[in-house]
């Protein structure tokens, strides 16, 4: 109908009596504390820390592998999300107990960087845009990743070597090994701590609002499926009248 409406501009007839798919209401996977601490304790360095984030700030991945060192604030403890899904921008706080983590993943990163720097490599790769109207970005600190990649990526055209981030892959395979010897029961991806993020602060009695600012949603209405999945220990929880 869209094809035709939108695109062909054809009129497509008369299909009242034809009954259109009803999206399904999909509940999300949600782990309690126990099992992700049983999955982060079979994660190495530096898909541990990774996935720290996830939950911890309730990123998705590719807004997590595409940090760069701009983006953390530790005077303040914010964290700032650029360009997440569908191109919106947020801040969410930097959760105290990885602070440590988190600054000492920011000096190997400047260590690296120091190291290519002298090797004459040509920096981090950027958006085409960005690096026609920063054409020194590249190659300063402020707009390296925060998640670098240990292999160099050659760049032909420009006879160049940049760095790249991790790749989501190898958090992927690394976080299905960590859930396997961790013997759970739940499918899990990377998406899942994202939605155990939601889901915990929901139960600690978190304003549904402030949830979906956090997350990034534009309509409430897609942070609320959060609330079917666990029972939520807030103040106005249903109750039998014969509890009353």
């Amino acid at each position: 109908m869209f094809l035709y409406r939108h695109i062909l501009k054809k009129d497509f007839g008369n299909h009242e009596d034809i009954p259109r798919a009803k999206k399904s209401k999909y509940i999300p996977v949600v782990l309690s504390r126990r099992e992700i601490d049983a999955v982060l304790k079979h994660l190495s360095y530096p898909y541990d820390l990774v996935v720290k984030l996830l939950y911890g700030c309730g990123l998705r991945l590719f807004e997590c592998l595409k940090l760069r060192v701009q983006n953390f604030n530790f005077e303040e403890d914010m964290l700032s999300i650029q360009d997440g899904k569908g191109k919106k921008s947020r801040t969410v706080p930097i959760p105290r107990s990885i602070a440590a983590e988190l600054q000492e993943q920011l000096e190997t990163v400047r260590k690296l960087h120091d190291a290519d720097l002298k090797a004459g490599y040509a920096g981090a790769f950027l958006d085409d845009q960005l690096e026609k109207k920063y054409p020194r970005a590249a190659k300063e600190f402020i707009w390296q990743w925060f998640f670098p990649q240990l292999a160099l990526t050659p760049v032909p055209a420009k006879n160049e070597l940049r760095r790249y981030h991790i790749h989501e892959s190898r958090v992927q395979e690394a976080l299905y090994e960590a859930v396997g010897r961790a013997r759970l029961t739940k499918r899990v991806t990377a998406h899942t701590f994202r939605h155990s993020f939601a889901t915990h602060l929901l139960q600690a009695n978190y304003d549904i609002r402030t949830i979906q600012t956090l997350l990034g949603h534009s309509d409430v209405r897609t942070t609320m499926i959060y609330t079917h999945c666990v029972p939520s220990r807030t103040l106005k929880e249903a109750k039998s009248p014969l509890d009353f």
